[in-house]
């Protein structure tokens, strides 16, 4: 690298080069990357291309694919739960969203079945381009995605998955991943359940797709992707390559021990959330806690959770961790005293008034001001921690009664809104 020379403070720096003669170049390549993408196809039994940043990265790629294909619609369905990197990608390519809501009770996980999409489809005029879901979502939830599927193809609509956190899905016995569950295209965060440096992601492309989406996926990629990939995250994706030869035996006896820890936990009168393999989600409320309060108690022993809000807290496990690190969460829990049941209920999902589209809304000047004086303006880009990073309210949506409600119950006391 220019810069450091391969010498520098933290001592891996004689790793970290750039695009120097054979070491190929990410969004042309032709070299030793494009072969390390060939193998992790193998492993993934699709087309799969690399990202240095994140499923957010493949977000954009994917839904600029979707909908350059499309040619001129551009109307796309998405679950409410939506990654915030959808909604800026739907304002940098002018989309326009159908929000889809389902039977879903909170803003982080939806009940979204294949005759609620029927039912859309059916009563929705011109159709979308595409359809795009999150699973699994933040609490541990997957939908049913070959019904889905189905659905989607007996409409000729393309559809779409946020799977940031299942990669690991492909590798357990039988397959899980979206791709073989019919998705058409779907991102995988690596870094989110494999060994994987954080920015490192994968692009899959169904092999049923049209070939327009194979020949360019790299310039989709490469649209919204730095000039500078980190050669130290392609590293780590390539090594991964080597990882997953043996990964799916262990991924499978690592399952059994997170099936075992779960009932256990439901057995000490946990109420647990989802049914994603390697995630365990408790609903702290039942038991008597915040979630803040049991994220407080693991904290004190060392065990960091991947998520927690006032209602549930989310930890994501792999079979990195050691029989120790499951015996350790067990004990925590065990250990707090059961109390009685915190009975208030997290506000329901709402579909706020549409006011400007979304890119209307994100390019506009905005000022952040106090929830008490945002009633009736309209959001511009929302700002949402990491996690969750899902948006209580989008841009161009009129902030109303419930808005206010659900952003105050979170904790949220200011809001971006467009300027008058």
């Amino acid at each position: 690298m220019p810069g450091h020379k391969g010498c520098g403070l933290l001592g891996f720096e004689d790793y970290d080069i750039t695009e120097i003669m054979g070491a190929d170049s990410l969004y042309e390549a032709d070299g030793i990357i494009k072969e390390s993408e060939q193998n992790a196809s193998l492993h993934f039994g699709c087309d799969t291309y690399y990202s240095t940043e994140g499923s957010s990265h493949c977000i954009r790629a994917m839904l600029y694919l979707a909908f350059s294909f499309s040619g001129k619609n551009k109307k796309i369905a998405a679950a409410r739960n939506a990654h915030k990197a959808f909604l800026t990608a739907a304002a940098l390519l002018d989309l326009e969203v159908d929000w889809l809501i389902g039977k879903g009770e909170n803003y982080l996980s939806l009940e979204l079945s294949a005759e609620d999409l029927l039912a859309y489809f059916k009563g929705c005029g011109e159709l979308p381009f595409a359809v795009y879901l999150t699973s699994p979502d933040y609490l541990g939830n997957r939908l049913e995605l070959k019904k889905i599927a189905k659905v989607c193809h007996d409409f000729s609509v393309l559809l779409l998955v946020d799977n940031a956190h299942g990669a690991y899905l492909k590798f357990l016995n039988p397959s899980q991943h979206p791709i073989d569950s019919g998705a058409d295209l779907c991102t995988d965060s690596a870094h989110k359940t494999l060994p994987v440096l954080t920015g490192g992601a994968y692009l899959h492309l169904s092999k049923n797709l049209d070939d327009y989406f194979k020949q360019n996926a790299k310039s989709a990629l490469g649209l919204f992707g730095s000039t500078s990939p980190s050669y130290l995250i392609l590293q780590s994706l390539d090594m991964a390559n080597k990882y997953l030869c043996d990964y799916p035996l262990r991924l499978n006896e690592f399952v059994l021990k997170i099936h075992n820890l779960k009932k256990k936990l439901f057995n000490s009168g946990y109420t647990l959330i989802g049914d994603e393999p390697l995630k365990i989600t408790v609903f702290a409320k039942s038991y008597g806690y915040s979630g803040e309060e049991i994220a407080e108690a693991l904290t004190k022993n060392n065990l960091i959770p991947e998520f927690f809000d006032t209602d549930f807290i989310t930890l994501m496990l792999t079979p990195e961790n050691s029989d120790e690190d499951l015996a350790k969460i067990l004990s925590t829990f065990k250990n707090l005293p059961k109390k009685s049941e915190i009975k208030v209920k997290f506000p329901k999902i709402s579909l706020p008034k549409q006011k400007l589209s979304i890119r209307q809304a994100a390019f506009s000047k905005s000022e952040m001001v106090d929830l008490n004086s945002a009633l009736g303006r309209i959001s511009a880009l929302p700002t949402v921690g990491c996690p969750p990073a899902i948006p209580i309210v989008m841009c161009g949506e009129e902030i109303d009664e419930k808005v206010i409600s659900c952003l105050e119950y979170y904790g949220i006391k200011k809001c971006t809104v467009i300027e008058y």
